[in-house]
């Protein structure tokens, strides 16, 4: 994922409610949201070359989402894949503190990542960047490419909408709406991670539309008061235009 956003424990009626985009290369294989066959309890799209996921819950109300983070001078060739960090806490029973401090003395080996991880009880934040590990209080909480809630021009205003969005539900369009804008934000007010102000530009608008690197989904996640999910992912091609459109209900 490169954007999340997540209203944790503020609306009575969802106390998660998540709308996150996912940014990738096209040549990347992936399976789209489906209960996963090998992990029955597991609802997630699926990475198909390495296996993981960058988003997912499972029947019983556990959370995960990772984001990368930006900077091409910490990059490290051969790390392994990020998304098993998301899939190994779905597919297992561990607290969410316990298993981010487990994995915390290993993830350096990892390039950078933020990870959030969730049980009905607790929401927890992860960055392998600089080790921390904390526990998230109610709130809209969001996430790019760099550190969990650093104020980039495209997270403050995706917070802001997202609020605006909340008393809508369970209406989604506005949500969606907010995941398919591609407005770019002026040079002034870009962050500089190392990719050149072309790139940096391209990379500011919510929806990113690159060459072969580009928004490839859109989900927008709730689980309610009485733990039902509803979970809604729209897919798009590389020219940003829609592709697949599923929506699972539990």
């Amino acid at each position: 994922m490169c954007l999340i956003i997540v209203a944790w424990k503020i609306d009575k009626r969802y106390p998660l409610l998540v709308a996150a985009n996912r940014d990738e290369i096209f040549a990347r294989p992936t399976a789209p949201l489906a209960w996963w066959d090998d992990h029955p309890a597991i609802l997630a799209g699926r990475d198909l070359q390495d296996g993981g996921t960058w988003l997912g819950v499972t029947r019983n109300g556990r959370f995960a989402a990772i984001t990368n983070y930006r900077d091409p001078a910490r990059m490290k060739a051969g790390a392994p894949s990020r998304g098993h960090l998301v899939s190994d806490f779905l597919a297992g029973d561990e607290a969410p503190e316990a298993y981010l401090r487990r994995i915390a003395p290993v993830s350096e080996a990892c390039n950078g990542f933020n990870l959030l991880v969730a049980d009905t009880s607790a929401l927890w934040w992860h960055s392998n960047v600089t080790q921390d590990i904390r526990k998230l209080e109610a709130g809209i909480h969001g996430v790019s490419n760099h550190l969990l809630d650093t104020p980039w021009p495209k997270l403050t205003g995706a917070k802001r909408v997202f609020a605006e969005a909340l008393p809508e539900l369970p209406a989604t369009e506005k949500l969606f709406a907010l995941l398919r804008d591609d407005t770019q934000h002026p040079d002034e007010v870009l962050p500089s991670t190392g990719v050149g102000l072309e790139l940096e530009r391209k990379l500011s608008a919510i929806f990113v539309k690159t060459e072969g690197f580009n928004t490839r989904s859109s989900a927008v996640l709730s689980r309610d008061d009485a733990g039902k999910i509803c979970f809604d992912e729209q897919t798009w091609l590389e020219d940003g235009s829609p592709g697949h459109r599923v929506r699972i209900n539990t």
